[in-house]
C-alpha cells in the first residue's frame, strides 16, 4: 500500500508572519491525517515556518533547489541550506519554473540527483500543455520528461512524482477523475518500463491541478492516484485542511 501524501505548494504567497500564522491555523487541523502532509514554502518563509512547524505533523517542503553544492549562483538555494532548516521535500521541475525561468529536462534532472544525494525527497513534476493533449502529444510528453528528467535515479522509490497537467494549473479546470487516473496510470507504465515494474508500483504520484475540497475525494478515490500538489488551496487552513482530510 502507498501511503498518500497531500503537499501545499504557496508559490510566490506568504510573508514570514503570514506563513506561521497559516502553519498555526492548519496544524490543529490536520493533526489526525492519516496521509503525509507537507507544506512546500518560499524559501524566505523557511527559518520562520521551519520553527512554527515543531511538533507538528507536517513536514516543511521547498520550492526549488540548485544543482550545485555552492558556487557563483546569485539568488540561488542549495540543498545544504534547505536541509539546515530541516526541509525534507522539494518541489522539481514545477510548470511554472519551466514556462518562466528556462527549466529543462536536463536541469530537472540535475537538480533531483542533487537533491537525492541530499538526502531530500524530491516532488518532481511532469506534464503536458492544453495544445499537447488536444493534439494527442500527451504519453509522448510525459515519456520524455521521465526518462530525461529521472536519468540516473538509482532508487525510484525515494522520489515522488507529481502530474500535473498544465492546462489545469491555477485555472480552475481540472482533469476529470478518470483522466487523471489513466494518465497517471501511464507514468507507472513507464517508470516500469524505465526502471522496474515493482519500483513503480510502490512509487507515489501526485495530482496536481486544481485539486480542491470539492473534487479531492473523487481524485483520491482513483487507483493510481496516491495525493495532490495543490496550489491555490493550500493557502487557506480550511480548505487545505479538508483536502487532508479527504478519507473522514
Amino acid at each position: 500500500m502507498r501511503k498518500a501524501i497531500i503537499a501545499g505548494n504557496w508559490k510566490m504567497n506568504n510573508t514570514a508572519s503570514e506563513g506561521v500564522a497559516l502553519v498555526n491555523a492548519l496544524a490543529p487541523l490536520v493533526k489526525e491525517a492519516t496521509c503525509d502532509v507537507a507544506v512546500c514554502v518560499p524559501a524566505i518563509d523557511i527559518p520562520a515556518v521551519s520553527e512554527a512547524l515543531k511538533g507538528t505533523n507536517i513536514a516543511l517542503g521547498a520550492e526549488n533547489v540548485h544543482f550545485a553544492e555552492k558556487g557563483a549562483y546569485t539568488g540561488e538555494i542549495s540543498a545544504a541550506m534547505l536541509k539546515e532548516y530541516g526541509v525534507k521535500y522539494v518541489i522539481i521541475g514545477h510548470s511554472e519554473r519551466r514556462q518562466y525561468f528556462g527549466e529543462t529536462d536536463e536541469t530537472v534532472n540535475k537538480r533531483t540527483l542533487t537533491a537525492l544525494k541530499a538526502g531530500l525527497i524530491p516532488i518532481v513534476c511532469v506534464g503536458e500543455t492544453l495544445e499537447e493533449r488536444e493534439t494527442g502529444k500527451t504519453e509522448q510528453v510525459l515519456y520524455r520528461q521521465l526518462k530525461e528528467g529521472l536519468a540516473g535515479v538509482e532508487d525510484l522509490t525515494a522520489l515522488v512524482i507529481a502530474y500535473e497537467p498544465v492546462w489545469a494549473i491555477g485555472t480552475g479546470k481540472t482533469a476529470t477523475a478518470q483522466q487523471a487516473n489513466e494518465t497517471i496510470g501511464f507514468i507507472r507504465k513507464t517508470l516500469g518500463e524505465l526502471f522496474c515494474e515493482k519500483c513503480a508500483a510502490k512509487v507515489r504520484i501526485q495530482y496536481g491541478g486544481s485539486m480542491n475540497a470539492g473534487n479531492c475525494k473523487e481524485l483520491m478515490a482513483q487507483e493510481e492516484i496516491d495525493g495532490g500538489l495543490i496550489g491555490g488551496a493550500s493557502l487557506k487552513a480550511d480548505a487545505f485542511a479538508a483536502i487532508v482530510n479527504y478519507d473522514k
